[in-house]
């Protein structure tokens, strides 16, 4: 019995190698060029795909579009550590798909046709991934031009979960730069909309508390309010925030368990202030 499942196992290696270099005697790929014979992938494109590919499996030379500069930057982020060479292949991926220069569009329903996305879109979809990216890697440098980014990412998709975040968390670092009274609480003031916004779009209602026990979500933005309240002198409502925070952690935790300890301590404290009135 084992010789003759050895015997079947090895002609099947066989047929299996047989198989492959049919398929590569017959297949040639030229570095960097698309699938133009294949039916199911239309040209151009109408939705790139967001996602990262691995670098050495897309075999491109030469970066000719958008979308391979975009893949290119990702790569250079995160296998080769090279933000400032990332950093390079965004922007020029920017400049291919932007909609200050009419290289991108943001599909919305008014593109549809019959109901449907047409199979061509001129000029093709704006790429949110790219804008994140790009966006994230700007913060501490330049966070203007990181929150136009973020606010573009809204424009493509405004229901997108974490961007106003980005935004909120990106004037955070705006105020922090800041020396003048008057733009930093400015900033903070941008910085509590962008949160709230953030919060508003996945709401606490007694359908989830049913389903998860849940009294509050988005620990992380609670925590950023906390900080902002508390830097405004704004005692109630920073003690409010760190409550939420804590109710949101209560079956979740934190990636900064830390944290939990500290809002316990700063509720008590901040109650201790407006318990004299400050």
């Amino acid at each position: 019995m084992r010789k003759r499942i050895a015997v079947l196992s090895v002609i099947l290696l066989i047929l299996v190698i047989t198989v492959v270099r049919a398929q590569n005697s017959t297949t040639t790929y030229t570095v960097g060029e698309f699938q133009t014979a294949n039916p199911n992938y239309p040209h151009p494109n109408p939705f790139y795909f967001e996602g990262k590919v691995d670098w050495n499996l897309l075999n491109i030379s030469q970066p000719s579009n958008a979308w391979e500069y975009m893949e290119e930057g990702m790569h250079a982020q995160d296998d080769l550590g090279d933000i400032a060479g990332a950093t390079q292949d965004y922007q020029t991926a920017l400049s291919m798909n932007s909609l200050q220069n009419g290289t991108c569009q943001i599909v919305t329903a008014a593109n549809l046709v019959n109901g449907a996305l047409p199979a061509t879109l001129t000029p093709p979809p704006c790429i949110f991934t790219l804008r994140l990216r790009l966006g994230s890697l700007l913060q501490e440098s330049n966070p203007t031009e990181a929150i136009s980014l973020f606010q573009e990412v809204l424009s493509i998709d405004p229901l997108r979960l974490g961007v106003n975040k980005l935004i909120g968390e990106t004037y955070m670092i705006e105020a922090g730069h800041t020396t003048d009274p008057t733009a930093q609480q400015q900033a903070y003031q941008n910085a509590i909309q962008a949160l709230q916004a953030e919060l508003a779009l996945s709401p606490v209602t007694a359908q989830t508390i049913a389903l998860t026990a849940d009294q509050a979500n988005n620990a992380h933005v609670w925590w950023d309010l906390a900080q902002i309240y508390q830097a405004l002198g704004q005692n109630a409502n920073a003690a409010n925030a760190y409550q939420q925070y804590l109710l949101a952690t209560q079956w979740h935790s934190d990636v900064y368990p830390w944290r939990i300890a500290l809002a316990q301590q700063n509720i008590k404290i901040l109650q201790a202030r407006l318990r004299h009135g400050q």
